[in-house]
């Protein structure tokens, strides 16, 4: 499979940033703890030199825990600020505010010696689609100030959210990379769920995951699905669509059927805390 995916609404929505980064005293990255590497746009380091930086490792509650314990360790180690959060149950955002005046107080400080007094920190929110980054708003002012859907681009232009008298935030609309360089990192964005479903072969990313999961996880598809492990990984979907009865006409395997449920089990937690990629 080819991953390319840069739609017209992307081009401007980096064109903004660059216009509004100038405003901007720290810069907020919301990453997906299941593949905090591939989910974290190379772009935005350009676009943010000598910015505050604090990486959100988001979802947790679907990431392998040690896995997401070296990442941490992994991006303090090059110096972002990093906190580990759930936007959904709202699990660790409401340390979010202290990390951010932490990270500015060279800021606040420098404005105390110059006589401005309450000027709020401005900060920018960004992250590729679907990373949760509406939840995570909604989450932080305690109201529903953004859309929010699990579809990627709900986000279309900016806005700016007062969250109170000591920092503002300005949204951005998720933006992707022109080009991955590297497939993997588009096949593993498309296992997440961070790309139009419409682009993608169901059954060839589900075959991809399985022989994944069968490398790093071993005897998990067999606990979920009952499957025999040892089996090729096209057989195995096979398995799947055999034991979660998708048959087409003729009793013949349902293979994309059975890839969809693959798929969503795995974005939604039910196989288990699967990280895509270690530091």
């Amino acid at each position: 499979m080819q991953f390319q995916w840069y739609p017209g609404h992307m081009t401007k929505a980096k064109r903004m940033m660059q216009e509004n980064i100038k405003l901007i005293d720290i810069v907020i990255e919301l990453v997906d703890a299941r593949v905090p590497i591939s989910s974290k746009n190379p772009d935005i380091d350009s676009l943010a030199t000598n910015k505050a930086r604090l990486i959100l490792l988001n979802k947790i509650d679907l990431a392998d825990e040690r896995v997401t314990a070296e990442w941490e360790a992994y991006y303090k180690e090059k110096g972002f600020y990093v906190s580990r959060i759930n936007s959904k149950k709202g699990t660790g955002v409401k340390s979010i505010q202290g990390i951010v005046l932490e990270a500015c107080k060279e800021k606040i400080e420098r404005d105390r010696k110059r006589g401005i007094k309450n000027r709020p920190i401005r900060a920018m929110i960004v992250g590729i689609p679907n990373v949760g980054k509406s939840t995570f708003i909604n989450s932080l002012v305690g109201k529903a100030c953004t859309k929010t859907g699990n579809k990627p681009g709900v986000t279309k232009g900016k806005q700016w959210i007062k969250l109170n008298k000591n920092i503002e935030l300005l949204d951005t609309p998720g933006i992707l990379w022109p080009k991955f360089e590297d497939q993997v990192v588009g096949l593993r964005l498309a296992w997440i769920g961070s790309m139009k479903e419409e682009i993608l072969n169901k059954e060839e990313m589900a075959i991809e995951l399985i022989e994944f999961l069968k490398e790093n996880y071993q005897g998990i598809l067999n606990q979920r699905y009952q499957v025999d492990e040892t089996a090729d990984k096209v057989e195995i979907l096979g398995q799947i669509a055999e034991n979660r009865n998708c048959k087409v006409k003729g009793n013949q395997f349902d293979y994309e059927k059975a890839a969809h449920i693959l798929l969503e089990e795995y974005r939604n937690g039910k196989i288990g805390k699967i990280t895509l990629e270690r530091p």
